[in-house]
């Protein structure tokens, strides 16, 4: 193992572009039943439209050269290989924030908001407001590459992003969390209270117990999220389960057919008006880096987690939820964070605030950390 922290460009070859425009043409689609909607899963047309334009609209380079615009770096953390973007605050007093993406996401879910975190001044807010950013890829994920052994779970997650940053030289350090980022974060909090500012996430993955009690007095707005959260883990959990339970079977699908990759990530994107070019580059992570399978395992080593931490974390949290988003319910959430300082639930943004509900994240990532600098 080698603590060497490696510069890192993009540089997807040609030939891999043309692969993939050569698959995608070829693709063997299946039939459909008439007027079905999304009742049996994503539709035919949806997925046949973001293909066609991924073979014949979307621009690869372009984004490839957005993201090469930032500081990128890799490092070897417990025999893992990681990718990160490190971007520097041209602020001295800056406060480092790691960012943690989830699935089917990638580090680019956080493009948009890179310039006014880090370079606030620049984008005409108030320079106090200045973070310098560590956004890494998860283990598994894009560019970090496939995992290399059992055990990635969210917990040694933590562990690992603790020491990244030590590593780029942050001690002390606030995180802000989306989707796996949101159960990742916590836990570098609950593991090292005395370095972590506080933990922003989008989402705060808190459930009943199976009480009665715990039901009793629930407003009528959370049994309506109540409501909504059953729908979901009865309507849209199969990934979840399939991810947990039997990674490898799927991966031999969504490895081979870009087509197949593109209907089962985009599930979880935004039904209606999802941006294409914000799907499509996080999809294309996964085919250029081959961790369409890889990153599908995080569901199982989490639910085959050994030894797991218990007890409330106690660090400053913040919650952010966005309308078209897993539903969070304060009682809950109470139940297993001991230090919420901060709740708020917005009327618009989707999973994916960063790209469609931007200045709303933004401005509740620097109200949360202004009372913990």
């Amino acid at each position: 193992m080698t603590e060497e922290i490696r510069p890192f460009r993009i540089d997807i070859p040609q030939a891999q572009l043309d692969d993939l425009e050569d698959r995608l043409a070829r693709t063997r689609w299946p039939d459909e039943l008439p007027g079905v909607g999304w009742d049996y899963g994503v539709p035919l047309d949806h997925v046949k439209g973001l293909a066609e334009y991924w073979r014949t609209g979307y621009d690869w380079r372009k984004h490839e050269a957005r993201m090469n615009a930032y500081p990128q770096f890799t490092t070897e953390i417990d025999g893992q290989n990681i990718h990160l973007f490190h971007i520097r605050s041209p602020e001295p007093d800056a406060l480092p924030l790691l960012l943690t993406h989830g699935w089917p996401g990638s580090v680019a879910e956080y493009l948009d908001v890179l310039d006014a975190l880090s370079d606030p001044r620049s984008q005409g807010a108030g320079p106090a407001d200045a973070f310098h950013l560590v956004v890494p890829s998860i283990p598994g994920y894009g560019f970090s590459g496939p995992t290399r052994d059992r055990g990635w779970s969210r917990y040694r997650i933590a562990k690992a992003w603790a020491e990244l940053m030590s590593r780029v030289g942050y001690e002390r350090f606030g995180t802000v969390g989306n989707d796996g980022g949101s159960m990742i974060n916590p836990e570098i909090g609950r593991l090292y209270p005395d370095r972590v500012v506080g933990v922003h996430v989008t989402q705060l993955f808190s459930f009943p117990s199976g009480d009665p009690a715990d039901f009793e007095g629930l407003t009528e707005a959370d049994m309506a999220k109540l409501g909504v959260l059953q729908n979901f883990w009865e309507n849209m959990g199969a990934f979840n389960t399939l991810h947990s339970q039997q990674p490898q079977t799927l991966a031999y699908a969504i490895s081979d057919s870009p087509a197949g990759l593109l209907g089962w990530n985009a599930q979880l994107f935004s039904r209606d008006g999802a941006d294409r070019d914000f799907v499509l580059t996080n999809v294309a992570i996964y085919w250029f880096t081959g961790t369409a399978g890889s990153s599908t395992r995080l569901y199982y080593e989490d639910a085959h987690a050994g030894e797991q931490p218990s007890g409330p974390t106690t660090v400053p949290t913040g919650l952010a939820n966005f309308k078209d988003d897993f539903q969070s319910i304060r009682r809950f959430a109470d139940r297993d964070h001991s230090n919420i300082v901060s709740w708020n639930e917005y009327d618009t943004g989707s999973h994916y605030a960063a790209n469609d509900a931007t200045d709303l994240l933004l401005n509740d990532i620097r109200a949360f950390y202004r009372r913990l600098r």
